[in-house]
C-alpha cells in the first residue's frame, strides 16, 4: 500500500477522484458527406468503432454490483442496442439526397437511414453521447473512430 493513501481517502471519491468505466461496441455502414469537395462526398463505408466511458465519485455498495460503478452488462446491453439500430445501413443527413434517389434505394430494399444530422464522426460521437445518456447513466464521453487512426470525441 502506499504512503499516506487511505489518509487522502482516494478509495472514497474525495479530493474530485473519479471511477471511470469504458466499453465498446463497432457497426459497419455507408455514409457521405454532402456538399463536401473531395472523395467522402462519395458513398463509403466504415467499420465505425465507439468507446463509451462511464463516470462516479462513488462506487456502487451492497448487493452483486458492490464496488463497481455500474455492471459492464447494463452498460454494454445500451451501446449495443444503439450501434445495432445502425449497423448494415446507409446513414444520410435529412435532405442531403434526391427523394426520386432515397425512393429507389428503399423501394429495392436498402435500408437507409436519415439523420438529423450531418454524419461526421464529430456528431455521432455527441449522437452517442446524448442517446447513453438519455438511459440514465452517467457519461464522461463518448469516442468514435471511422478508422483505426483517425476519431472524435464529445464530452460534456
Amino acid at each position: 500500500m502506499l504512503p499516506g493513501w487511505r489518509q487522502k481517502k482516494y478509495w472514497k471519491g474525495t479530493w474530485n477522484n473519479m471511477y471511470i468505466i469504458k466499453t465498446q461496441q463497432s457497426f459497419d455502414s455507408a455514409h457521405f458527406l454532402s456538399g463536401y469537395e473531395g472523395k467522402c462526398a462519395n458513398i463509403h463505408g466504415h467499420r465505425w468503432n465507439v468507446h463509451a466511458e462511464i463516470s462516479s465519485q462513488e462506487l456502487l455498495q451492497g448487493g452483486q454490483n458492490d464496488g463497481m460503478v455500474v455492471d459492464f452488462s447494463d452498460i454494454k446491453t445500451v451501446l449495443k442496442g444503439l450501434v445495432d439500430s445502425l449497423d448494415h445501413a446507409l446513414l444520410i443527413q435529412k435532405g442531403s439526397m434526391r427523394s426520386k434517389t432515397l425512393e429507389c434505394l428503399v423501394g429495392d430494399g436498402f435500408r437507409v437511414i436519415e439523420l438529423d444530422f450531418r454524419p461526421t464522426a464529430e456528431n455521432f460521437a455527441r449522437y452517442f453521447f446524448d442517446k447513453i445518456k438519455e438511459t440514465g447513466f452517467t457519461v464522461k464521453r463518448v469516442t468514435v473512430y471511422e478508422t483505426p487512426k483517425n476519431c472524435a470525441t464529445y464530452e460534456d
